[in-house]
């Protein structure tokens, strides 16, 4: 067997074909009471055992009934404890132990919302089974052997577990609901097997740059240095998916996973767990109805500050205060808006050695650097990292104070003393340093990496690496969050790893792609993925990352940066605009203006959003959940409620093929009036890219301006995409107001439409020039 690379995902589902390993299949319900949703089950002890059918010698599970010495004294068949609640009209908690340990509440990082029981589901007891049924479907028991099934109000099956097949001759293809227990450590693993129907499509898993259909797909789910937007691995996975049945599942676990949806047997998913226990929540919805439940869990996005929104400038990396400055001076003196100048790892003395410290040769004055760019309307962001090399000047005192992860010697694991973030000192230490840089005038530290915590490591929080691996991100998020929302009275950050809960904490971005179509287009899938795994805004690197821009793709993937939750220019050099030919800057500029022009729009969708636990930038499937051609859709989305977003995907086209849904569309560079539920061949005019607005939508409009600093919410235009006698409605959330305010409009009517005490000027679009 080939070794596993130094954090390369592991495989949960490896094992369950071994027969040197030991299988305990759900049985028989030993207690039950329907009252407390509470009972215990027998885990029926099974070996694999092969067989020969026609010249093919393949295995199955076999019950065993007896075990040799000296192994009498422990329980063939061992009793664990189970446990169903209800939390919501929509949400099953289904517990179970592997043993007969109590179940009892855990502090969890990832969860926020502790709800007791909810009284809304009705019990019924027949023979045989029980059945819990609420507003939005029902749980049923077989209370003789475990099995249960998942319907929803109107009493169609989503799905059910499975067990062993009956027809065993035919050898077992996919494991039974069940547990592994590991020949060579004795480890425990869950395998929970429910079952897959024919036209079933399933979403979500975190930022996976895979189908975003996952049928057919297994995903290990383990954050790791992805290093890549085209491939299996991913920074920021998430053990939680739906299903277009109408049901979803969150494993509430840190532990390493596997799901198979479909990938090993057509007819099975088996979610595989590195845990002993399982804690699975159940969501009973469509996919808008699932977000809001799971973000109800797990918690739902902040609210990033107004300025975040704008444009980010960087590259890999600027190396000097007159470099900075002089990026920042050619931004405003050539018309490009922007809001924000990132520094990356080239604001150290030594290299990428992160101390914290600006190097005081080539940034002699940061404070007035960055006080600076702030009266020019700049944010200035940060690069740091928590893995610190042996030539590293703060190495010695972390290694000296217990700051890292240690292996069982005192010793990082691996070469680089990797901070414990389970360690409340390690903490401190490390928010100290954020500190400083935060009072120099900083506006946002990017916490890279993340993703390389060491299964083999020693935490202060005494839990295991394997425990620690996946929380790691989400407590590195938290503490960065945490700090900028008490230093700067704003919760921002730039992250590239996350796990279950880290969307609380906004913003991140999708890693290391390559500069090429298959990166956009793996880009563009990660994104819309994450979004349907709980996360309201995104980001990513605009043109790429690993190599100098290609100027065509360069200008494609601008469109669909800039019609992101956020826009970031970053990468390996050059990144300016100006590097670049005129018809590029021409694109870059009208595209860059008309995001600004539509920021008061994408910021109350932004607000919208979040409060619902959906993505700003979101798939078709969110809105149009009984249009079955959104499903398979992963080249076009929306950007909130009324922008359908269409970047040109492939190298030399100006053309694609759209889907709009149903209603009607305008064409925001053509002005024409398009009807729905068809396909379309579209063509880019002055931009990369193609805009749709929904018929019906009124979008709030800001005047043209070099920076949000610049933006009047007092002054904005209300545009109309309807019929001129009819009355539209919209929104708009003003910076600093606790929700967004509704308002009403008609052109036919002579008085201005009022929202809140102002008066705002209307227009048509047909009479609007973007």
């Amino acid at each position: 067997m080939s070794k596993r690379l130094l954090n390369h995902p592991p495989d949960i589902s490896h094992g369950y074909r071994d027969s040197d390993n030991d299988f305990f299949v759900a049985g028989d319900i030993t207690e039950f009471d329907p009252s407390s949703g509470t009972g215990k089950l027998k885990w029926l002890f099974h070996k694999y055992v092969s067989g020969w059918y026609f010249n093919k010698i393949d295995k199955h599970l076999e019950l065993q009934t007896e075990r040799q010495a000296p192994f009498q004294d422990y329980e063939l068949h061992p009793t664990g404890n189970f446990s169903i609640s209800f939390i919501t009209d929509r949400t099953i908690r289904l517990q179970i132990k592997t043993d007969e340990s109590p179940i009892t509440p855990r502090p969890s990082l990832m969860l926020v919302d502790h709800k007791k029981a909810n009284y809304s589901w009705k019990t019924t007891q027949e023979k045989g089974r029980v059945i819990y049924s609420g507003p939005s479907g029902s749980l049923e028991l077989n209370t003789g052997h475990f099995f249960l099934k998942i319907k929803d109000a109107a009493g169609q099956l989503l799905t059910e577990t499975l067990a062993i097949p009956e027809l065993k001759a035919m050898h077992s293809k996919y494991p039974p609901f069940s547990f592994m227990r590991d020949a060579g450590d004795y480890s425990k693993k869950i395998a929970a097997t429910f079952s897959l129907q024919h036209d079933e499509m399933i979403f979500g898993c975190g930022e996976s740059f895979t189908g975003l259909n996952k049928r057919g797909q297994k995903l290990n789910l383990f954050t790791t240095d992805a290093q890549s937007s085209a491939s299996g691995q991913m920074y920021k996975p998430v053990p939680f998916f739906f299903s277009n049945r109408g049901y979803g599942m969150f494993v509430h676990t840190s532990s390493p996973l596997t799901f198979d949806f479909g990938n090993t047997h057509q007819g099975a998913s088996t979610l595989y767990a590195g845990d002993d226990e399982l804690d699975l929540f159940i969501f009973i919805g469509n996919p808008a109805e699932i977000l809001y439940e799971y973000t109800q869990l797990t918690g739902r996005a902040s609210m990033p500050p107004l300025w975040s929104f704008g444009l980010w400038m960087g590259c890999l990396t600027y190396t000097s205060q007159q470099e900075v400055m002089e990026v920042a001076r050619k931004m405003r003196e050539l018309e490009f808006p922007c809001d924000v100048i990132h520094i990356d790892a080239g604001w150290f003395e030594n290299g990428t050695n992160c101390d914290f410290k600006f190097n005081k040769q080539t940034f002699p004055d940061p404070e007035g650097m960055m006080r600076t760019l702030k009266e020019e309307g700049f944010r200035t962001s940060l690069w740091q990292i928590p893995y610190f090399r042996p030539g590293n000047s703060l190495f010695k005192e972390i290694i000296e104070k217990g700051l890292h992860i240690e292996d069982g010697k005192g010793n990082p694991p691996t070469v680089d003393a990797i901070l414990d973030f389970s360690n409340p000192d390690t903490i401190e230490w490390y928010r100290d340093k954020l500190r400083e840089l935060f009072k120099l005038g900083a506006s946002n530290i990017k916490a890279d990496f993340g993703e390389a915590a060491p299964i083999n490591g020693k935490y202060a929080s005494e839990a295991d690496g394997w425990t620690e691996h996946n929380l790691y991100p989400l407590r590195y998020n938290k503490i960065v969050s945490d700090l900028s929302e008490e230093t700067t009275g704003e919760r921002i950050i730039w992250a590239r790893s996350a796990w279950a809960g880290s969307q609380r904490y906004p913003i991140h971005w999708g890693g290391d792609a390559e500069v090429s179509d298959a990166g956009m287009a793996g880009t563009l899938r990660g994104g819309l993925s994450l979004g349907l795994s709980g996360f309201t805004f995104w980001s990513h690197d605009i043109g790429g990352f690993s190599d100098k821009p290609v100027e065509e793709l360069f200008a494609r993937w601008a469109f669909f940066g800039l019609f992101s939750s956020h826009s970031r220019v970053h990468g390996f050099p050059p990144r300016e605009p100006w590097y670049y030919s005129k018809r590029f800057q021409q694109q870059f500029k009208k595209t860059t203006e008309l995001r600004y022009r539509l920021i008061p729009y994408i910021y109350t969708q932004a607000k919208l959003s979040s409060d619902a636990g959906l993505p700003l930038l979101r798939a078709l499937l969110i809105n149009y959940p009984d249009d079955r051609n959104v499903w398979n859709i992963d080249d076009q989305y929306l950007l909130g409620n009324d922008l359908l977003i269409a970047p040109l995907m492939e190298s030399g086209s100006r053309r694609r093929d759209i889907y709009l849904p149903k209603g009607k569309w305008v064409n925001l560079q053509t002005k024409k009036v398009l009807t729905g539920g068809k396909w379309y061949s579209l063509r880019g005019e002055y931009l990369p890219g193609i805009i749709l607005v929904r018929y019906g939508s009124v979008l709030t409009v800001a005047e043209k301006c070099r920076s949000t600093a610049d933006i009047s919410f007092d002054n904005i235009t209300l545009v109309a995409f309807g019929d001129t006698d009819k009355e539209l409605e919209g929104q708009l959330f003003f910076p600093g107001s606790e929700r967004a305010m509704d308002f009403k409009m008609s052109l036919s009517q002579l008085d201005l439409p009022r929202i809140g005490e102002k008066s705002y000027r209307v227009t048509h679009f047909k009479n609007f020039d973007f």
